[in-house]
């Protein structure tokens, strides 16, 4: 009864608008047809790639990044510090001449760290570098002494729930994927609640580990009872399992003061190219403007956030007005399970047949392969035709994927959506650590990012028709 429901709301107008649009004209010429206009924007794609990487906006997005991060530094939602980034950006974008530009109240969580540290008291004295997770509780004023129990994986633990009660369960998964592994991240102070723990410890998401502890959101659950929860890092995990197997005594003092406090209002920051024909249909493409509370939240998602002004902006400078809407959305409060993006479609989904194509750069901002997407066939194929435009600067890869986290719904109600393909193999290197600040950046990889993300959005915004669904 709900997929027809969605039929009937969502798809079917817009299948009767190709229908109607298209129904006297061979499919296959139709189709031919399109991948001559696409090509015809060939000399556009040329001038928006020259103007960002060889023209006066070279280095821009890097730029105007590097400004904003060094004035702000991390951004958790809740705070009074993203709050002032936001109000930064609406005043940037406004000075950029660009369309529209305005804030939409989304109700966030607010949680504070508070003072934090681990200790291992025996069977030696040793700090443990350790970033507590999203939403976790307090310990008590004293903190948490008691003895470690280190797993491998959950079935370990189920396997030894004997000899966890009143232990700090220590989680020492090596990586395998992020999709995998932050499953642990997420889940690992239910589980370990469940058996009896106390506290859980975290071996920190990442496949390379320079001493560093990575945070993020975890979950609890309502009727299990909530224990404080922190990553550490994968030396001190992988240290405090070779004890165990030694078979030494190790016992931890933890000690956190971290607190949710109630909820506040934030805002995602939205401006426009305004289309010359079609202003109701929209290209939104998109990034999150928060952070985690430590490094500079640069390349998660600061990158991506920029990219995608300068998107708007390089085809701004080059006095380029597709027919559609080109939209930019800085998404907030991601970090803690996407509410920018949650509310954007709540309030939006009205309008969703006039949704041409949605993008989300949160993957990084490396050197530029291409895109990933996900659309119907004839879809993939108008944007294989597309990304053949990125010859110049090498970026046509093509392969079907997901978007972020902030354009999921949309993306499963029908709208073909993606995100940028780059070469960001140690993206997870930096993720939620001290480390992501502007060093991870390089301008001449986010000219490239930039130059895709415009070139995609702008082509799509001033095709004849939307693409297919």
């Amino acid at each position: 009864m709900h997929i027809f429901l969605l039929l009937n709301c969502f798809l079917f107008p817009v299948i009767g608008r190709y229908v109607e649009t298209f129904e006297q004209t061979p499919l296959t010429q139709r189709f031919l047809d399109v991948h001559d206009e696409v090509n015809s924007y060939q000399e556009a794609a040329n001038a928006i790639i020259n103007l960002s990487v060889h023209g006066r906006a070279r280095n821009q997005s890097y730029d105007r990044l590097a400004t904003f991060v060094d004035k702000f530094g991390s951004r958790i939602a809740g705070s009074q510090n993203l709050e002032n980034a936001i109000d930064y950006m609406l005043d940037e974008l406004q000075r950029d001449g660009l369309d529209n530009v305005h804030g939409e109240d989304v109700t966030v969580p607010h949680w504070v760290r508070g003072e934090e540290y681990a200790t291992m008291l025996e069977p030696r004295n040793h700090k443990l570098a350790m970033l507590g997770l999203g939403s976790s509780i307090a310990t008590p004023e004293d903190g948490i002494t008691a003895e470690v129990l280190v797993v491998r994986s959950f079935d370990e633990l189920h396997q030894k729930a004997a000899q966890a009660k009143g232990k700090i369960i220590v989680f020492n998964q090596k990586w395998v994927s992020y999709g995998i592994s932050v499953a642990y991240r997420s889940n690992g102070a239910v589980e370990a609640a469940k058996v009896g723990g106390v506290a859980s410890l975290i071996r920190s998401v990442t496949p390379l580990s320079i001493n560093s502890p990575h945070t993020g959101w975890q979950d609890y659950v309502d009727d299990m009872k909530k224990i404080p929860t922190a990553c550490i890092t994968v030396e001190d995990a992988e240290m405090m399992d070779r004890m165990q197997q030694r078979g030494h005594k190790i016992v931890v003092k933890l000690k956190m003061s971290a607190k949710t406090l109630p909820s506040v209002t934030s805002r995602n920051t939205i401006a426009e190219i305004k289309g010359s024909t079609y202003p109701e249909q929209i290209v939104l493409v998109s990034g999150h403007l928060d952070s985690w509370d430590v490094g500079q939240g640069a390349m998660d998602d600061g990158g991506g956030a920029f990219i995608s002004w300068q998107a708007l902006s390089l085809i701004k400078q080059l006095g380029l007005r597709p027919k559609r809407t080109i939209r930019l959305v800085m998404w907030t409060a991601e970090e803690e399970g996407g509410f920018g993006g949650n509310e954007y479609y709540n309030r939006h989904k009205k309008d969703i047949a006039n949704y041409d194509m949605v993008l989300e750069s949160d993957m990084g901002t490396f050197t530029a392969l291409g895109m990933n997407f996900q659309g119907n066939p004839k879809t993939m194929e108008i944007m294989g035709s597309i990304v053949n435009l990125l010859k110049p600067i090498n970026a046509t890869a093509l392969k079907k994927g997901e978007g972020g986290e902030d354009i999921t719904l949309w993306m499963r109600a029908g709208v073909p959506g993606g995100s940028i393909m780059n070469a960001n193999e140690k993206y997870f290197y930096f993720h939620h650590t001290d480390g992501d600040t502007m060093t991870v950046q390089d301008p001449v990889a986010m000219n490239l990012c930039s130059a895709v993300w415009a070139v995609v959005a702008y082509t799509v915004a001033d095709l004849e028709e939307m693409l297919p669904r």
